[in-house]
Formats: C-alpha cells, sequence, structure tokens
C-alpha cells in the first residue's frame, strides 16, 4: 500500500525546508566541503586582489557556505558561483548548483541561462588563466592548447552536472507520478469496494423483502380465511351443527393448502442442501446460505406456484368464491375480451386482488365489496372496493393481525413491472384498491 496524505508528510519531516533529515545531513557536508574549498582558494585570491588574507578566507568560507541553500533556493546558488568564477573558487558550488538546479522544479529557459553563463563564464576564466601561464612560461605547450583547455574545461564543468541533474529531476517526475497515479488507483479501489458493499447490503435488503412479500402472498390470504371461518364455526357450532361441520372442512381444506404452498416454497429453498437427512439437518448445524441464493430459490418457488397450481386470472372466480363462503357479499364484474398475459403479470393482478379481499377481511368484516377486472389494449385494470362495514364494531372482529405489509407489497409488485397503483379510503367510508399494469 503506498504511503499518501499526512501519514506521508509525517515520514518525510525533517528541519526547516527539508523533506529528511539525511537531505539536512547531506546538504550541510557538501556546504562544509564548499566552504573550506572557497576558504583555501581565497588564499591566492587576496594575495593576488592585495588585501588581506584573512579577509580572502573569510570571503572563501562565506561564499561556499552558500551550497546549504542550493534545494531552497537553487538559482541563487548558481548565480553566486558565477559571481566568484573570476577567483578561481566554488568549483564544487558550481557543480552541484548546477545539479541542483537542473533536477528542480524550475522553468527550463532559466536553466538554459544559467547553465549558459556558467559555461560562458568559466571559459573565459580558464582562457585567461591559461593563457597568462603561457605567457609566464609555466606552459610550454603551442596555442591550440589555450581554447582547447578553455573548452573543456568549461564542458567538464557545466554539462555533466546539468545533464545529471535532467535525468534526475525527469525520473523525480516520473516516480512522482507513478505514485500519485498508486494513491488514485488504490482510492478508486476503496471506492469501488465501498460501493460493492453498498450495492451487497442493497441486494440483501432486497432479496428478504422479497422473500417476505412472497410468503405473505402465498399464505396470508388462506390464514386469513382460516381465521374468518373458524370464528365463524365457533358462533354456530351449537345454533347449526351441519354449518359449523362445512366450515370445518373449508378450514381443514384451506390449511391443507397453505401448507402445501408454503412446503412448495422451502422445499425449493431447502434443494441445495445436498440430500441431507432429518437427523443430519438436525445434529449438524446447517451453514449459512447467501441471501441472493434464498431469493432466487424463494422467486423460483413463486414462479413454479404459478405455473403449475397458479394463480392465474382464471382462478379470480375461484379467489372470489372462497371470500363468498367466508361470508363476504363479493360482486365481480369483467371488462374486455379475456386473453393470457405473461405470467409475472397474471401472477401480479391475482396478488393484487387477493391481498385487497384479505384486507377487507381484516378490516371490514362483512362489508359488500367489487371486484372489477378490465382487460385493455396494451394494459390490464383491476380494482377492489368495499363499502362500509355494517357494523363499525365488526371491522377486525375476528382477531385477524395485520403487519401493514400488504399495501407495500402490492405497490412493489405493480411499480416493478411498470404499472401504477393507487389506495385510499373513499368518500362513502369505504376503501379502494386500484392497479393498471401494462399488458407486455
Amino acid at each position: 500500500m503506498t504511503t499518501t496524505g499526512a501519514d506521508r508528510a509525517t515520514a518525510l519531516a525533517g528541519p526547516w525546508w527539508w523533506s529528511r533529515w539525511r537531505s539536512a545531513v547531506l546538504d550541510a557536508g557538501l556546504a562544509a566541503v564548499s566552504a573550506l574549498e572557497c576558504g583555501a582558494e581565497g588564499i591566492p585570491f587576496a594575495r593576488d586582489a592585495g588585501v588581506p588574507a584573512s579577509a580572502g578566507i573569510v570571503f572563501g568560507v562565506l561564499a561556499g557556505s552558500v551550497l546549504l541553500l542550493r534545494r531552497k533556493w537553487p538559482i541563487a546558488v548558481v548565480l553566486v558561483s558565477i559571481a566568484i568564477t573570476p577567483a578561481q573558487m566554488g568549483f564544487l558550488m558550481g557543480i552541484v548548483g548546477l545539479y541542483t538546479l537542473a533536477a528542480a522544479e524550475v522553468p527550463r529557459r532559466i536553466i538554459v541561462a544559467l547553465s549558459g553563463m556558467t559555461f560562458l563564464g568559466t571559459l573565459i576564466v580558464t582562457f585567461v588563466r591559461v593563457r597568462q601561464s603561457m605567457a609566464r612560461g609555466d606552459l610550454t605547450m603551442g596555442d591550440w592548447f589555450v581554447p582547447f583547455a578553455a573548452l573543456a574545461t568549461s564542458l567538464g564543468l557545466t554539462a555533466p552536472p546539468v545533464l545529471l541533474g535532467l535525468y534526475v529531476g525527469a525520473r523525480r517526475r516520473l516516480m512522482e507520478s507513478l505514485r500519485e497515479r498508486a494513491d488514485s488507483l488504490e482510492r478508486e479501489l476503496q471506492l469501488l469496494a465501498e460501493r460493492a458493499e453498498e450495492r451487497a447490503e442493497w441486494a440483501r435488503g432486497e432479496e428478504r423483502t422479497r422473500i417476505a412479500r412472497e410468503m405473505h402472498d402465498v399464505v396470508a390470504h388462506r390464514v386469513s380465511l382460516m381465521v374468518v371461518h373458524a370464528a365463524a364455526l365457533q358462533a354456530v357450532a351449537r345454533k347449526d351443527p351441519e354449518k359449523a361441520v362445512r366450515n370445518a372442512a373449508l378450514v381443514g381444506d384451506m390449511g391443507r393448502q397453505a401448507l402445501t404452498e408454503l412446503r412448495e416454497m422451502l422445499g425449493v429453498l431447502r434443494s441445495g442442501d445436498g440430500g441431507r437427512g432429518r437427523a443430519a439437518s438436525v445434529a449438524v448445524p446447517v451453514p449459512s446460505v447467501p441471501l441472493a441464493a434464498v431469493g432466487a430459490a424463494a422467486a423460483a418457488a413463486a414462479s413454479r406456484v404459478a405455473e403449475e397450481e397458479g394463480p392465474h386470472l382464471s382462478e379470480l372466480e375461484e379467489l372470489v368464491g372462497q371470500s363468498a363462503a367466508a361470508g363476504m357479499v363479493v360482486d365481480l364484474s369483467v371488462e374486455g375480451d379475456v386473453r393470457s398475459y405473461a405470467v409475472a403479470v397474471e401472477q401480479t393482478a391475482y396478488r393484487v386482488v387477493q391481498e385487497a379481499l384479505t384486507n377487507v377481511h381484516k378490516h371490514a368484516a362483512g362489508a359488500k365489496t367489487h371486484v372489477r377486472l378490465a382487460h385493455r389494449v396494451a394494459e390490464i385494470a383491476m380494482q377492489v372496493e368495499n363499502e362500509p362495514p355494517p357494523e363499525p364494531a365488526s371491522a377486525g372482529s375476528a382477531g385477524l393481525p395485520s403487519g401493514g405489509n400488504g399495501l407495500v407489497g402490492m405497490r412493489e409488485r405493480v411499480t416493478g413491472l411498470g404499472g401504477v397503483f393507487v389506495s385510499g379510503p373513499t368518500d362513502a367510508g369505504g376503501f379502494r384498491v386500484s392497479a393498471v399494469i401494462p399488458a407486455v
């Protein structure tokens, strides 16, 4: 993992303008060597200038110490080295200064200009000094040696540090760009991981909602009818034994149907257990199943129930008949040409009517209910509207619990297919549920 931000700043902290202590120690050492060099070269300079040797030494030490500022002000260091070139001192400062200048983040025109000035100054001073030496007889070479020595010296003191500095600066900038790119990629990967975790959490929530909706749709209606018939059975058990027997038979049939549908769904959910027996499943803890697989299994179960046992719109009359058998007055009307739809459309339409009738049993027992189904060109519309219950106290007399998920589940189903769902109380005191689902 790369070092970024405040961690990197803390790791690279140094005194003053240095990023590392190691860099500060290196610059201090170079400045000390440069000060000693310039101080030693200040003695002949003072003799030639006719000043005391101590003044030349102090001047040389002060000039050489400027190298300590090479990272902060490389341009100033190079200018000082150019200024003391006529005194034949500061060779180390000139070389190191040019290298630092070429490697620093300064415009190229400044690097070229200062390098050219250093080259020209060194060329002139070397040319003059070599020519004076030959005039005094210290050198016995030919006239060709003067320009050769001046050119070779100036190139040797200028070209290598500049080229090396340009290379090191380019490499440093490349490494910095790669580091920044690595940091950016790391941040992007962290962001992607966070988004993936959010999507996974969202998917888990969706699967939980989906499983709850499927279980609610499959079981709630029949269990609600069972409770209604059980309440009726309790009321007529002594007065009308024959009716009590019929209600008991209806309760048994609906209970068996609910168990069958529930077993169907649980069987699909457990289909991935690998054939483990009951004893094994009891003795050994069952490993957790991914929610995506559970959701897929629930959807598969619902689809299987829809395809094999329903629900289909053709079974709508049977659904209404079950509610009528439970004591509800239901009026069913169908408009348009009856035709088949996709499984999801028929299942959703059936579930909307089923859940609406279940809510009538729960909250408006005994109320007259109108169920309307309209087959249109590009859509199918349904509406379940109940009148106010005959007795206000009869609402919820059967003791049916309500989890508040019915309307939410219907809305999710309809809007999931691109339809429109509306529900709410009527002016007459009843309740209306309306839905329109695209046929395709």
